[in-house]
């Protein structure tokens, strides 16, 4: 008996009469659930977002800077030929932001916590996909000490190494202003909390906590004029009204694990949110995606 055979025979009759299209969506939860990704923070438009709200306060000079450590990154090429912007230097920066969630399905790059190493390239000092660097909860992760630890490099690496920085410091400054990347209520950051929201279908689609913030910025696939538009409603909000040192990785954390308390969950798991959470959320959302670009600019200035 073949494997996919064997396992369906050991399934309760009731299970196996529902047909494989049945048993996967029954099961969907349970792999969700098993899964070891810590899922992304933001999802690629939100990084965009916050890139170009930085792009925004960079200087020229940091801005070249910026651009020449990118053009010398193995990547650039890709990074190039997608992006969709004018300013093709602009265009490249906004997809450098996203570079490190794409790795995470890249072949090229391995989960070393459950893959073998793969081949070192050319222009990377390693080839681990680095899951643990975008988060810190109650789990691991170390999103706050890597943070601190890329600017040191931005500061005072040699160049390859700061080629290689830049790009994950992008990343993770976003990250670190995403909630549920900074903890979560002993749920994996929302990962194993349930939600249904609303949908153009008949039924409330069921997902993660953690996937409905991810997709809070808009559909991922968000460039050009869309982004333009999401942009000039961004630009709008309050900037972070308090003073602050430039880098306060510190204050990027805490500001986000305490929103967990009281701004993040619905009441009751599996509940269908509702209107007045949706707007609450996506409001806040959109207001630490405009800190985040403005801190990130304002932190490039200083490094760069």
């Amino acid at each position: 008996m073949q494997a996919r055979e064997l396992s369906r025979a050991r399934l309760p009759a009731t299970v196996r009469a529902w047909g494989n299209k049945a048993f996967l969506v029954f099961l969907f939860p349970v792999f969700l659930l098993l899964s070891p990704c810590a899922g992304h923070a933001w999802n690629a438009a939100g990084h965009r977002q916050i890139a170009a709200l930085a792009w925004e306060e960079m200087t020229p000079a940091t801005r070249r800077q910026a651009t020449d450590l990118l053009r010398q990154h193995p990547d650039y090429a890709r990074w190039r030929k997608r992006q969709r912007e004018k300013d093709p230097d602009y265009g490249v920066f906004l997809e450098a932001s996203v570079w490190a969630d794409e790795i995470r399905a890249d072949p090229r790059f391995y989960d070393e916590k459950k893959g073998s190493p793969t081949p070192r390239l050319p222009g990377f000092p390693d080839m681990r996909r680095h899951g643990d660097w975008h988060y810190r909860d109650a789990g691991g992760g170390e999103i706050d000490t890597r943070l601190a630890q890329l600017a040191h490099d931005l500061l005072h690496a040699q160049r390859a190494a700061k080629v290689y920085a830049l790009p994950w410091l992008l990343h993770l400054t976003g990250d670190i202003h995403q909630p549920l990347h900074t903890g979560g209520r002993n749920d994996r950051g929302g990962n194993q909390f349930y939600v249904r929201v609303p949908s153009s279908a008949k039924r409330a689609k069921l997902q993660t906590l953690h996937a409905y913030w991810d997709d809070l910025p808009g559909p991922s696939g968000q460039r050009g004029a869309a982004l333009a538009h999401r942009l000039a409603f961004l630009r709008r909000l309050p900037p972070p009204s308090s003073v602050e040192a430039v880098g306060d990785i510190r204050r990027w954390f805490a500001e986000s694990h305490a929103l967990i308390a009281r701004e993040v969950y619905p009441p009751t798991r599996g509940a269908t949110l509702d209107a007045n959470f949706r707007r609450r959320t996506q409001s806040l959302a959109a207001q630490r995606l405009r800190a985040a670009g403005q801190r990130l600019g304002r932190w490039l200035n200083y490094l760069l």
